[in-house]
């Protein structure tokens, strides 16, 4: 069963940092990219960054781009997000994801807010 687990969520202030791991389970790590997704309230899930564990090529939406930092570490089967200087706008409920095959699936999420 495939299964994804997120932490290292929180509040801390603009211009902090936090970092936030994804545990996976349930599949062959290293064959697939893993994702980090947030939502914010009101809005639509959205794509963050991602990283290919077959590979290791990322991809950064725009306004992370600098700021975060994607990584993965294949014998603890788990991706991390460095976020630094985060902003009040950087507030949502973050996700990770892997696509296999044909089902997409999803951690739990957990809550990072930045107060300004």
């Amino acid at each position: 069963e495939v299964q994804l687990v997120e932490s290292g969520g929180g509040l801390v202030q603009a211009g902090g940092s936090l970092r936030l791991s994804c545990a996976a389970s349930g599949f062959t790590f290293d064959d697939y990219a893993i994702g980090w997704f947030r939502q914010a309230p009101g809005k639509e899930r959205e794509g963050v960054s991602y990283i290919s564990n077959s590979d290791g090529s990322t991809y950064y939406e725009d306004s992370v781009k600098g700021r975060f930092t994607i990584s993965s570490d294949s014998a603890k089967k788990t991706v991390y997000l460095q976020m630094n200087s985060l902003k009040p706008e950087d507030t949502a409920v973050y996700y990770c994801n892997v696509k296999c095959g044909r089902s997409d699936y999803w951690g739990q999420g957990t809550q990072v807010t930045v107060s300004s």
